[in-house]
């Protein structure tokens, strides 16, 4: 994918290599995917029948989950299938081993970097549609209040019976466009989606309830044609979205309390008290809102809701502000006995990693401590899990600087014809390397050249585009 002599894809690759990342799978792998059976355990729980669905972005061919739901009296029970790598990937294999040091697919914009080969991410061990797939399934009951009642897992052959998209679905249920193909012909399957978006909304409204927060979420995406970035269009987190995420939650949650339960160590993906929690009271204080000079989840969720209210044309600002200011999450290992490390983010005080094994590595560790506990049979030592976490982090936040990286290359070759134009922004670094600020319509991040003195965190400016190089990542903004 070449631009006036630049090259997205080798500079995708570079910066992934730069960032301590192995590109190309080590030999040893094509002889292991050669000898994996894809034939599931005939022996599994058949859960075939159920009317299961799932629900990704446009182009994932990675399907982690899927999900189905039924009413019981007044409550919602709540399946959700995990697609079982573990049953294909041996401990210690080198299918295992690369994913150990990867940790996690990288997702460039231009080009898809794989934690596991292909051919199992995107087909042996991806829910595909119509496809009989091993599953580790979480079932939950969610009560009226949205509480989980009860959960518990096990093991089980599933057939995704309809494989749909946010975009599609997401406007659906907001009753914003008619419903999709495979949704607008089954009765069926319309039923199933509402049923699950009202366990959606329990459990949403249960974990707000508890201080959980609420953000307004945007991200740029390339339009590319023909091999060619034509421009930059905004995702917005919509409801399917919402629907998926507050399901992933739940289960994750199940998962922690399972292992937490049985006494074992396991990994765990923590937010803890917001980095620069005084500048957030600050920005509060801006619009007349008075936060606890202490971190307070509910606090704070309290005040974004209320922006949100007030003033939902400019709340992803305030929403942007505060999520720069809490800082990234991190992995480690909770043993038996310690005090829950929660998640500041979620409100939630047992949380691990377990619904996407095809993708990142945390995950499919989970997915084998769990399946351990009937064998009683230990895969990691207490020693393994903590390097393996700390690896994790260490390799998730070298995934965001790749992104962030080519997400500036993607945009400065989209916006290259917009220089001299005018955008709204947000102030979301200040660093001793330079004032950064993201313009928000397309939702693009870039340097503040001119004009910087005296700005901090959350403030609302308007910037001219100065300029723009590919080659190097840069977009310039000046006031």
């Amino acid at each position: 994918m070449t631009h006036q002599g630049f090259d997205l894809i080798a500079a995708a690759r570079q910066e992934m290599i730069d960032h301590g990342f192995t590109p190309d799978f080590p030999a040893g792998v094509e002889q292991q995917l050669a000898s994996i059976d894809p034939r599931p355990d005939a022996s599994l729980r058949d859960l075939r029948a159920l009317l299961w669905s799932s629900i990704d972005n446009d182009d994932s061919r990675d399907l982690d989950q899927i999900e189905w739901a039924d009413r019981a009296s007044g409550n919602i029970r709540v399946l959700v299938a995990i697609a079982d790598v573990e049953a294909s990937v041996a401990l210690a294999t080198p299918i295992d081993r690369y994913a150990a040091q990867e940790t996690t697919t990288v997702y460039t914009g231009v080009r898809v970097f794989p934690m596991l080969p292909l051919r199992l991410s995107t087909d042996l061990t991806s829910l595909n549609e119509n496809q009989d797939r091993a599953a580790v399934v979480i079932e939950m009951t969610i009560a009226a209040d949205g509480e989980i009642q009860s959960s518990s897992s096990y093991r089980a052959l599933v057939r995704n019976r309809a494989q749909l998209t946010y975009n599609a679905t997401g406007s659906w249920l907001e009753n914003t466009a008619p419903a999709p193909d495979k949704v607008a012909v089954s009765a069926d399957l319309q039923a199933q989606l509402r049923l699950q978006d009202e366990a959606a909304q329990r459990l949403a409204e249960a974990r707000h309830r508890h201080g959980a927060l609420s953000f307004d979420r945007t991200e740029a995406e390339a339009v590319i044609t023909d091999g060619q970035v034509r421009g930059l269009t905004t995702r917005k987190h919509n409801r399917a979205a919402q629907l998926i995420e507050d399901f992933m939650i739940a289960a994750n949650e199940s998962m922690a309390r399972a292992l937490r339960d049985a006494g074992i160590s396991s990994i765990r993906r923590v937010v803890k008290d917001p980095e620069r929690w005084p500048r957030i009271v600050v920005l509060a204080r801006g619009y007349g809102e008075a936060l606890p000079s202490a971190p307070d989840a509910a606090a704070l969720n309290g005040f974004l809701l209320r922006r949100r209210d007030a003033d939902p044309l400019h709340y992803a600002d305030v929403s942007l502000s505060v999520l720069k200011l809490m800082g990234p999450g991190e992995y480690v290992v909770d043993r038996p006995g310690d005090p829950a490390p929660g998640h500041f983010g979620l409100a939630a005080h047992d949380y691990t990693h377990s619904t996407a094994p095809n993708r990142r590595f945390a995950d499919l560790v989970t997915q084998r401590l769990v399946k351990s506990l009937d064998s009683k049979v230990k895969p990691y030592t207490d020693d393994e899990l903590d390097a393996i976490a700390r690896n994790c982090t260490l390799k998730e936040d070298a995934a965001r600087k790749v992104q962030r990286a080519m997400g500036k290359r993607i945009a400065a070759v989209a916006l290259g014809r917009r220089v001299g134009d005018s955008f709204s922004a947000v102030v979301t670094g200040v660093t001793p390397k330079g004032v950064f600020v993201r313009a928000l319509d397309p939702p693009v991040e870039g340097r503040l050249m001119r004009g910087e003195q005296g700005l901090d965190v959350g403030d609302r400016i308007r910037v001219t585009l100065l300029s723009t190089n590919p080659e190097r990542g840069f977009i310039d903004f000046g006031r």
